[in-house]
């Protein structure tokens, strides 16, 4: 049995818990939105076509803003394909993931289907093969009021009022050399600019993002974030970082102990957005929108992608369908744990992506949805968490990976809502054998006693869920908990998830 301790500071909290923080990512790419989110022929679509029982599971998942239309393929998308009747709406060839584009879910179809489920839409513009005019014309049909032509031209669609969209995205992964459109970081920086200012001249309370680097192992990462902020810093409100792992050779160890170097990750870029901005004197602080994050077998992606032939243009077709086991959902809820423990920086995230593709939520056209092991933690935190990130210090032992050195092998975040008292603490134990007590010291919290205590664990850290068994894994009371006096004690089993919900009589 392993041994850790966690000491809390709620007198000083670290930031409020960002509602953003649970945002999602469809795009149209592989099922996420045919036969995902969308699917007319359904016994359960309504008269939008949008299934009703993926909708069920993206409230109960707590979703509160969902990006869109990309990711790679916003970067050769004409957003005017996909509105107005849809016996009109051509066909195009979608060449970031060499499909066919049908265009029957458009951006209509989006903002209608976020706002039945009280979900924020957060949207791209393309600024691979299109830029500033494109960009204007998009904002002008989405959110002007009347009276123009391309906001006439949405009421004509039968949406008279403005989709009032906040939050937008100037591109995707423009660093990377497989974007349609890739460009320097100097030569995007200043498009970037120019139509983030453009766009606050059509509508000045919009929040924008710039282009992070696609990832931190990409050669450009640091510079690229500099330059790029050097150029548009004055004219944008967030950077992007995006982070997917996976278990390499057999290393469960390093596996579990990626979400170091995510924090490391987010750690970079606030660094580098600081002292660009110490260096222009520039009194606001750059947020960070980590609008593309999660496990991801990118290795397998790639193989896969290699063998299909090239000359095929399938509509939908079934790509990247991880179907995600245990040690993947307790990385799922580490990674929130960091998002958290950031949130002072961290104002929004998206985890990529919603339904089928690599996704918490899978379905089977004309069939069944249900949820994967990812599901779960994902639903957990956004339900749980609430109020405000509090300063935790954890002492642990550490594990040896062969990726990342050595790992501690408890992470954990605590949150506090002092409007209704209640507290969460969620940890993960990263331990591939042994489990561990927890000992937290909460008394600057009060507890009055423990609402809840949910673990998500197998003996088989390879365990599914599947269409013909979707509650194989599921969180189950920890029974282990007990508190005295303000100090909590629980046991955790190695390769773990837990969530702790906490009455307090502090507020």
């Amino acid at each position: 049995m392993l041994h850790a301790s966690l000491s809390a500071d709620a007198v000083t909290p670290l930031s409020p818990v960002h509602r953003r923080t649970f945002g999602s990512f469809v795009e149209h790419m592989g099922r996420c939105v045919h036969t995902g989110v969308y699917e007319p022929d359904h016994p359960t679509a309504d008269a939008d076509g949008f299934r009703g029982d993926v909708a069920a599971l993206v409230r109960e998942l707590g979703v509160t803003t969902v990006r869109y239309p990309g990711g790679n393929f916003v970067s050769g998308h004409r957003w005017e394909d996909g509105v107005g009747p849809k016996d009109r709406r051509p066909v195009r060839r979608d060449l970031a993931w060499h499909a066919i584009e049908t265009n029957q879910f458009g951006l209509d179809e989006f903002v209608t289907w976020c706002r039945r489920s009280d979900i924020e839409p957060m949207m791209a513009v393309n600024l691979g093969t299109r830029g500033l005019q494109e960009a204007l014309d998009l904002l002008e049909y989405a959110n002007h009021p009347g009276g123009t032509h391309l906001s006439d031209l949405r009421a004509a669609h039968g949406h008279p009022d403005p989709h009032d969209i906040r939050m937008w995205c100037l591109g995707n992964e423009m660093d990377g050399p497989w974007q349609i459109g890739h460009l320097d970081a100097r030569s995007y920086g200043r498009k970037a600019a120019q139509v983030a200012r453009a766009m606050r001249m059509a509508d000045r309370d919009l929040e924008l993002v710039v282009c992070g680097s696609s990832n931190s192992s990409m050669p450009t990462f640091g510079t690229w974030e500099a330059t790029v902020l050097e150029e548009a810093y004055d004219a944008v409100d967030h950077i992007s970082l995006h982070a997917y792992y996976e278990e390499h050779e057999g290393d469960l160890a390093g596996f579990l102990g990626s979400v170091t170097d995510m924090d490391r990750f987010i750690d970079s870029v606030i660094s580098t957005a600081d002292a660009v901005g110490a260096r222009l004197r520039e009194r606001k602080r750059i947020q960070l929108s980590f609008d593309e994050w999660n496990v991801w077998y990118m290795s397998r992606h790639h193989a896969q992608a290699a063998a299909r032939p090239t000359d095929d243009w399938p509509v939908a077709p079934r790509v990247i369908e991880d179907r995600y086991n245990v040690a993947d959902a307790v990385v799922v809820g580490n990674m929130l744990i960091s998002l958290l423990r950031h949130s002072d920086r961290v104002t929004a995230a998206c985890q990529a992506q919603l339904v089928n593709v690599i996704a918490p939520i899978m379905t089977e056209p004309g069939g069944p949805a249900w949820r994967q092991t990812t599901f779960h933690p994902f639903a957990l935190t956004a339900a749980s968490a609430a109020g405000h990130v509090l300063h935790t210090d954890v002492d642990c032992p550490v594990q040896d990976t062969a990726r990342y050195g050595e790992v501690p092998v408890v992470d954990a975040a605590l949150t506090h809502d002092p409007e209704d008292g209640r507290a969460a603490l969620f940890v993960v134990n990263r331990s591939t054998e042994r489990p561990l007590t927890l000992r937290a010291d909460l008394r600057d919290l009060a507890p009055e006693g423990v609402s809840e205590a949910l673990t998500l664990t197998d003996d088989d850290v390879y365990a599914t869920n599947t269409m013909d068994d979707p509650d194989r894994i599921v969180p189950r009371p920890n029974t282990t908990v007990r508190l005295d006096g303000g100090r909590l004690t629980v046991t955790l089993p190695p390769v773990s998830w837990t969530v702790l919900t906490l009455s307090t009589s502090r507020n």
